[in-house]
């Protein structure tokens, strides 16, 4: 069986041998043959060409083989169904697509069944570009030279996606060689050429010369379309040398070409240094032969400016722009602004103000030597017409008295006049506008200061401010209100605005004190902690180091226990610096912290920790002073009873050697004779015990006229007259009584008041030397010192036996 493709049809041929032999032998399997060649011949599907490399916006055929399936197709274009317009049906076996200016990098096509979907076959198309925009230039390949161009240089634009690895030619054909001959080649969209190796392709002396851009893959080929080169307008010339010079009020431009091969176009371009505005390019044409020169006009004064030029020929190339050349520019008398101005700094004192002139100074980069002097002439003078060279002040500082004064400030340049300027100092108590009302409120920064316009018109205001009385800065405007901006941030700013006319000042008003911006609240420090077994209290300060910290509206006392994880927050307000902590669990430790929140921020103290106690201190503190009285109590009733128990044994104890036995008087009488005082109850116990005093005189009771007890008053002896001896009873002689004396107590005499004999004495009484019995004779009884007795609880027993 042999199977044939002749056109768009397939034809199947089966021969068999005639040998009989051979029938008999393949006859089975020749069967089998048979009954599969239906299937075999039947076709397949399947789309051509294959992986196709097509330029892009080119037009393009795909066909689809559909000779296996019966009915029709369609196409997917990206999974996209294709327009039915663009497929054609050729026969029963092809349907042919017609893709028309294709732009796609990589499409995927497909052909499908109608009835059911099924892909019967597919193919990728992938498109490619030509190289486009060819340049090519004519330079040196180092800066400056002279001479022939070294090099050859083209350029061109190719975009490859992906990227693929291709091989560029460049291709150049000149009036006197048509055929094409390479110059160079390159992986890149770029080559270059040695001049001296292609000079004999792209001779200077023809006028033209075209060039074309080869670019090959492994899968494609595709050439650029011829671009057409002058000579003269590729050739890129080496730049100027430039020369730049600062005048007294310009600057100077100078530069040269070479070679000079004709006319230039130059540009020169200039910018301060430090400005971020784009350089200033200035246009100018240079004949041929000549050298370029140009005055550039309007620089600031001592300012730094950079200067490049470039050149090129007519319709030619621009030269690179030459390296930078910077120049310091002179001082130009009309950029001498002074703007003087005065700051009375010191009010009135003692007849005398002080006075800082203030004016903007020539800037410190200008190379002139430059002074200054600042002299002060009353302003009566100046009216009256009288030249007076004034008084010079010492470090811009002048001292005027309460009457008007001009102060004035003359710069010198090299010893020469280049500059003056004065202003007025109204006198004290002087008639002139005033402005009334000031505000001033502060955003982001920036201070916003209006006023009230005094009655009497005014030309415009100043206004001065500063943030230390060192550094002021000051302004002219003609409104009632300004902005003040590049302040210092979180500084505290004094204003104050005065209005000008004429020639003259008026009074000034200064506003409130304001801050730029409100920093953040001070910082919380010495936080104070004295904690209970439930509770503490915390104490605080704020140290406010800036100016401009911000008022605290709360503050927040955050407490964190160290062991259950567990935080407290109280808030108070920004006035009270103290708070109460409550409910807290004994013998557990906190950590405690402090926040003060303002409008502007927020600061944190340093954390701090705590221990509660395990008993409330205030019941150990009862129990000390309660204990600590007690203890007073104890002592002091101990020291009571130890002093009564002193004078208790320091009271005298009778000798009884020194007494006599008498009989007790009977008991009707006691209450009349009885020689002891009774004892009452209601007397001290601690009464003082008195020793006898033997030569005092004491008042007896009776005579004082009163009830109360005698202080150590020694009691009146008392004598009763049965218990006398007869003879004193019977005015007989007296007996002389019997005397002893005691070794041991000399000076004391001891007198019988009775016979020993005698069965009613039996009592022994101890006195002074001197006896009662006989002051009483001659009834010139003399008041006698208080006898004192003592008695023994074994002279009564005594007494009683007898």
């Amino acid at each position: 069986m042999d199977r044939v493709s002749e056109g768009n049809a397939t034809q199947c041929r089966v021969s068999l041998s005639s040998g009989t032999g051979i029938k008999e032998m393949y006859l089975f399997p020749s069967l089998l043959i048979l009954a599969a060649v239906p299937f075999v011949c039947k076709g397949s599907c399947d789309v051509v060409p294959k992986d196709q490399y097509i330029e892009a916006r080119s037009d393009t055929k795909i066909f689809c083989k559909t000779s296996c399936v019966q009915g029709k197709v369609y196409w997917t274009l990206n999974n996209r169904r294709v327009n039915e317009s663009l497929s054609n049906t050729i026969n029963s076996s092809h349907t042919v697509l017609s893709l028309r200016n294709f732009t796609h990098h990589r499409a995927t096509l497909q052909c499908h069944r109608a009835d059911n979907e099924q892909v019967l076959g597919g193919t990728t198309i992938r498109t490619y570009t030509r190289p486009s925009k060819i340049s090519c230039i004519l330079h040196y390949n180092n800066q400056p030279m002279r001479g022939v161009p070294k090099q050859l240089t083209c350029t061109w634009e190719h975009p490859i996606v992906p990227p693929l690895k291709i091989n560029y030619t460049v291709l150049s054909v000149s009036p006197l060689n048509s055929i094409p001959s390479e110059i160079c080649r390159s992986h890149e969209t770029t080559c270059t050429a040695e001049y001296a190796d292609i000079n004999e392709k792209i001779s200077l002396s023809l006028a033209y010369f075209n060039v074309t851009v080869r670019a090959k893959s492994a899968a494609w080929e595709a050439s650029s379309d011829s671009y057409t080169f002058e000579q003269y307008r590729i050739l890129k010339i080496t730049y100027p040398k430039l020369n730049v010079t600062a005048v007294s009020d310009d600057v100077l431009v100078g530069w040269t070409i070479t070679p000079s091969i004709g006319d230039y176009n130059c540009q020169v371009k200039y910018r301060k240094v430090g400005s971020e505005e784009a350089p200033t390019v200035v246009n100018t044409t240079l004949k041929r032969g000549r050298r370029g020169q140009m005055t550039i006009e309007k620089v600031e004064s001592c300012s730094n400016y950079t200067f490049a030029i470039r050149c090129a020929l007519q319709n030619a190339k621009w030269s690179d722009w030459s390296p930078e050349t910077t120049v310091l520019t002179k001082l130009e008398k009309n950029d001498v602004k002074l703007h003087m101005w005065r700051k009375i700094v010191e009010a009135e004192k003692n007849g005398v103000r002080e006075v800082r002139a203030l004016w903007m100074g020539i800037p410190s980069t200008c190379q002139d030597t430059i002074t200054y002097t600042v002299k002060q002439t009353p302003d009566k003078e100046r009216m009256t017409g009288v030249n007076d060279t004034g008084t010079l002040c010492a470090n811009s500082v002048c001292y005027v008295n309460q009457e008007a004064h001009r102060i004035h400030l003359t710069l010198f340049r090299d010893e020469s006049l280049f500059a003056e300027d004065s202003v007025y100092v109204p006198a004290i108590g002087e008639s002139l506008p005033q402005v009334t009302d000031i505000q001033t409120s502060t955003l982001e920064g920036v201070i916003l200061v209006s006023w009230k316009a005094p009655v009497r018109p005014v030309s415009s205001y100043m206004i001065d401010y500063t943030n230390n009385g060192i550094q002021y800065y000051w302004k002219e405007i003609k409104q009632t209100n300004t902005t003040l901006i590049d302040l210092l941030d979180k500084k505290p700013y004094n204003i104050t605005v005065t209005p000008l006319f004429g020639d003259k000042t008026g009074h000034g008003t200064q506003a409130l004190q304001i801050c730029s911006r409100l920093g953040d609240p001070g910082n919380v420090t010495n936080i104070i902690i004295e904690a209970t077994d439930t509770s503490a209290n915390v104490t605080w300060n704020v140290d406010t180091q800036e100016a401009c910290s911000g008022v605290v509206v709360t503050y927040t006392v955050v407490v964190h226990n160290t062991r259950k994880g567990l935080q407290l927050n109280v808030t108070v307000e920004g006035t009270k610096q103290h708070v109460l902590l409550e409910n807290l669990n004994p013998e557990t430790r906190y950590i405690v912290y402090v926040m003060a929140t303002a409008l502007t921020g927020t600061t944190t103290s340093d954390e701090k920790w705590f221990s509660t106690k395990r008993f409330d201190p205030r019941l150990s503190t009862t129990l000390a002073v309660s204990g600590g009285i007690l203890i007073v109590l104890v002592l002091s009733l101990g020291l009571c009873c130890a002093v009564r128990w002193k004078k208790f044994k320091e009271k005298p104890v009778p000798n009884p050697r020194h007494s006599s036995v008498a009989l007790w008087p009977s008991t009707s009488r006691d209450e009349e004779i009885s020689p002891f005082q009774p004892f009452h109850p209601s007397e001290s116990p601690c009464d003082i015990v008195c020793i006898e005093e033997p030569q005092r005189t004491s008042t007896p009771p009776s005579a004082t006229g009163s009830n109360d007890i005698p202080a150590c008053d020694p009691m009146e002896e008392y004598t009763d007259p049965a218990m006398l001896p007869a003879p004193v009873a019977q005015n007989e002689d007296p007996v002389e009584p019997v005397e002893t004396q005691d070794p041991s107590s000399p000076g004391e005499s001891t007198e019988l008041l009775l016979s020993k004999s005698s069965p009613s004495s039996p009592y022994r009484s101890q006195n002074s030397v001197e006896t009662p019995a006989l002051r009483t004779s001659n009834k010139k009884q003399e008041k006698t010192p208080p006898l004192m007795v003592y008695v023994s609880l074994d002279m009564f027993e005594q007494g009683q036996g007898r």
